[in-house]
Formats: structure tokens, C-alpha cells, sequence
């Protein structure tokens, strides 16, 4: 059944309230978590010469935004969850915006990257495609998009309160190249275990000339 805007509204304002009321327990259970694999994964594939303008779609309270800081680059924050935009803009020093997901306005060509860390898969299927075009247009030249999401067998819907898209190496693959990305690399976290122990699936792309 297609979405109505009622739909999206609500997958919206249910996802985002379950961020808002757990900000604090969410920053404390992620602030440990080595992600720097991601990082470098994306910083390796951009082109031309640091420091770079990097979106952190989704950046949450703002663990990765002090990283790409410390890096020397220019990083700018995103989220939909009021309390994760102030706890970002004050844990990191960084601008923060306060955009939801299916309503962004972003400027074409700002940024050299895009960090998006276990966010894009809260992004209603039917609606990915225009969420990814809208971030390959605020990509410059020699750009890239990192993206990382809990893989799954393609289901969607609810879990625990939150919205969520579960997808497989070839749906996702599908997705991205229809939106006009090439891919560049991809890889399973966490490194060194059985694919059966790697729930997260990452990858990083370029967009199409």
C-alpha cells in the first residue's frame, strides 16, 4: 500500500519522538563506539585536498562530528530529534541543523562528504529515492557518500518505536544505482567475525558523472 503523507508524518514524529526520550541513555550507550573503520572509509575516497566540508546526516549527539573536528575538517550536523541538535551543537562546537529527514533542504554542491551513520534506514523505502537524490545534489565533484544501516532480508516497519528499512546487499546496491551512485567499496561490521556476528552493513559511493 502507498504512503500517504499522514503515513510519513507519523513514521516521522513516532521515530523521532523515541530519540528525543531517550537522548541521554542513547549518547551514553554510543559514546564508546569505535567507528573510526567508517570514517576513514569515507575519508579515503574524497577527492582533492583536506580539510573537508563533511555532512554528518543523522549525527545524533554529536560523537562523530567531534571526531571529524579533531581530523582538522569543516563537519556540519543533522538530525530531526531536537534534543540530539542541542546536545550535538554543545558536545561538538559544530553547526548543527535541525532538518528531518524527509524534508531537507539542502544547498547544491556544499559538501565534499556525506557521513551517514546507521540513519538512512529509517528512511521509508518508497521514499529512499528522493532522499538520495537530494543528498547526491548537495555532493561536489569528486565527492562521496558513506552509508551504513542494520542489514536485514528487505523487511520494513516497526521496531521497539522506531521506523526502519532492513536491507540486503543487492536491494541496497539497487537503491543507490538507480539514484545515480556508483559504489566504491562496501565491508560488514563489526570487522573480524562471522557474517552471521556483522549486522551492519557499510558502504560508500560516488555519484554518477
Amino acid at each position: 500500500m502507498p504512503m500517504t503523507p499522514d503515513d510519513l508524518r507519523h513514521i516521522a514524529e513516532q521515530t523521532l519522538d523515541y530519540y528525543n526520550a531517550h537522548a541521554e541513555s542513547f549518547e551514553a550507550g554510543t559514546r564508546d563506539h569505535d567507528v573510526r573503520q567508517n570514517i576513514d572509509a569515507l575519508l579515503r575516497h574524497l577527492a582533492g585536498t583536506p580539510p573537508f566540508d563533511i555532512l554528518d546526516l543523522g549525527c545524533g549527539p554529536g560523537r562523530d562530528l567531534q571526531a571529524f573536528r579533531a581530523l582538522g575538517h569543516r563537519p556540519v550536523g543533522l538530525d530531526g530529534a531536537e534534543r540530539f541538535v542541542a546536545m550535538a551543537r554543545q558536545a561538538s562546537d559544530c553547526e548543527v541543523w535541525h532538518q528531518d529527514l524527509l524534508a531537507l533542504d539542502l544547498s547544491a554542491q556544499r559538501f565534499d562528504g556525506i557521513f551517514a551513520n546507521a540513519v538512512l534506514f529509517h528512511v521509508p523505502t518508497a521514499q529512499l529515492p528522493r532522499v538520495l537524490q537530494q543528498l547526491r545534489a548537495t555532493l561536489r565533484p569528486g565527492g562521496a557518500l558513506f552509508s551504513s544501516n542494520p542489514r536485514g532480508a528487505n523487511e520494513e516497519g516497526w521496531n521497539r518505536g522506531r521506523y526502519g528499512a532492513y536491507h540486503d546487499l543487492d536491494r541496497w546496491r539497487a537503491l543507490m544505482n538507480a539514484a545515480g551512485f556508483d559504489e566504491l567499496e562496501h565491508y560488514y561490521r563489526p570487522a573480524g567475525l562471522p557474517r552471521e556476528q556483522q549486522p551492519w552493513l557499510a558502504s560508500v559511493w560516488r555519484p554518477r558523472a
